[in-house]
């Protein structure tokens, strides 16, 4: 057995340009365009605006204090018997 066998390196470069095909086609095909409205048939030109047309209360959130406090968990312990230290 001097040759190797090349059938599944070849199968394997058809499946990868087929695959990278797909994406392509996929991606950028013409049913995959963005639909941008002009400015003039827009309603609302921000998310605020839509939000209170729809109804919503729009409130600023609280702002977060400088220095937060530090949350309540238990703090460590020291072990019982410490490493004894070389001098």
């Amino acid at each position: 057995m001097s040759r190797h066998s090349s059938g599944p390196l070849k199968v394997a470069i058809v499946v990868a340009v087929l695959g990278v095909v797909g994406m392509l086609v996929v991606d950028h095909g013409p049913w995959n365009k963005p639909k941008v409205q002009h400015p003039v048939i827009a309603n609302y030109s921000t998310t605020g605006e839509a939000a209170r047309a729809a109804g919503a209360d729009v409130i600023p959130t609280e702002p977060k204090l400088q220095v937060e406090p530090s949350p309540p968990v238990p703090k460590p312990v020291h072990p019982v018997n410490p490493a004894p230290h070389s001098h």
